[in-house]
């Protein structure tokens, strides 16, 4: 892949206004939200795994990867892959992984520092570690955009000043943008965004405060996890419920609707 995209993709976090990261779940929601005019998407673990009939965690690095690089192929728009813990403990492997996400196509990826198979947060020192060796791996092939995740929130671990010293450790070792998936509160998203000194990334999640206000904090990017994904699949179970329980069709309008925009989108 050209440097392009992701030049582009890491200029979009320096803009006046948070850059707004649509997360596709497939090549056909891929196209329609580029159409729809977001100028980056990101993929998502919990989407994706839903479309296999699965839960979060459970595809592999080989299906994540070919997903991932199946929506980059499919859009013009820098493509940024949700990689969870770039699928292995060690900096090695991790190295491995976005090396493949690089050669796929992808502008970027992100980076957790939860290990979903111990069940744990890395310690600092090893999350660290890792982060170092994700990024070595990025800049030894070109312009890639990493994002350093860092999981306390969505952990139960409500320790936002060891999630600042996680994510200032994670800047340092090369991370691009930094995300503390969970932080909502005003108060805390200021702090968080006055004590980093790169891009910050917010999940768009109930109780987190409008586009306007993160953008008066500070916050340079949002992006809404699985949540496009099971707006769509909670959409299409109503519709569901509505012929089953009513028997009836109003479900066709919205239906319409849909292949309309569809028609617009695809190519």
């Amino acid at each position: 892949m050209s440097d392009t995209k992701a030049e582009r993709f890491l200029a979009l976090h320096h803009a006046e206004r948070p850059l707004l990261l649509a997360n596709a779940w497939d090549v056909g929601s891929a196209r329609l939200l580029a159409a729809a005019g977001f100028q980056a998407l990101a993929t998502t673990s919990s989407g994706h795994a839903a479309t296999l009939g699965r839960l979060d965690y459970q595809p592999d690095r080989e299906q994540s990867l070919a997903h991932a690089a199946s929506l980059a192929a499919a859009v013009e728009v820098p493509v940024s892959a949700d990689l969870e813990d770039c699928f292995a403990v060690d900096p090695a492997g991790v190295a491995q992984t976005v090396a493949a996400a690089f050669d796929a196509g992808l502008a970027g990826c992100s980076l957790e520092d939860w290990d979903p198979r111990g069940q744990r947060l890395y310690s600092l020192a090893e999350a660290t570690e890792r982060v170092e060796a994700a990024a070595q791996a990025a800049r030894s092939r070109g312009a890639f955009v990493l994002t350093a995740r860092a999981e306390n929130h969505l952990r139960g671990v409500e320790d936002l000043a060891d999630t600042i010293a996680r994510l200032r450790a994670y800047r340092q070792a090369g991370a691009d943008v930094l995300y503390a998936p969970g932080v909502a509160d005003p108060a805390d998203l200021r702090e968080l965004v006055a004590s980093l000194d790169g891009p910050v990334n917010v999940l768009a999640r109930p109780g987190c405060p409008p586009v306007e206000e993160l953008a008066r904090l500070g916050v340079a990017r949002v992006s809404v996890g699985g949540s496009f994904a099971f707006v769509a699949y909670a959409a299409a179970l109503d519709a569901a419920h509505e012929l089953m329980e009513q028997g009836t069709y109003g479900f066709t309008e919205g239906a319409a609707r849909g292949a309309k925009l569809a028609r617009e989108a695809f190519f």
